[in-house]
């Protein structure tokens, strides 16, 4: 994740696609340097079909294989079978809340949409889902106090 003095850009996501894009992002940025994810970021783009979810949900295993040796992005065989699954999972939400932005609003609180957006995507750790929260325009706390509160254990 950028360092406090080069903070992710926010979005006003205006599709499922835009929350897509930023979820993988925040699924492959974890563990990797989040260098190698932004100058791979264009390939990832033109990989994943525009990050259309729809597409992306009916991916195969032939697509996977593709994918898997495609050297525009990173290729981490768990992560592109996780994307694939976390399409599906967007697209049940969309159905359950009618937009990804409902179900956002629909939690309690911070904790809860975290906890939450753990359960329900594949590799999505605590940095992960702040960063998604962050980037798509969703209250968090403040980095710097969020990152006490976890006291070093931020995954």
């Amino acid at each position: 994740m950028p360092t406090a003095t080069s903070a992710p850009r926010k979005i006003n996501p205006r599709s499922a696609a835009d929350y897509f894009e930023v979820l993988t992002k925040a699924v492959f940025q974890g563990g990797i340097s989040w260098r190698v994810i932004e100058s791979k970021w264009p390939g990832f783009r033109e990989a994943f079909a525009g990050f259309d979810p729809e597409e992306i949900a009916r991916f195969n295993d032939k697509d996977i294989d593709r994918l898997a040796s495609d050297t525009r992005i990173v290729r981490n065989r768990r992560k592109i079978e996780a994307t694939v699954d976390n399409a599906t999972e967007l697209l049940e939400i969309e159905k359950e809340f009618g937009s990804v932005r409902r179900y956002l609003s629909s939690h309690g609180d911070f904790e809860d949409v975290v906890a939450d957006l753990r359960k329900r995507f594949r590799f999505l750790g605590d940095t992960g889902a702040y960063y998604f929260l962050y980037v798509v325009g969703e209250p968090v706390p403040a980095h710097g106090e969020w990152a006490k509160l976890r006291s070093g254990a931020i995954t």
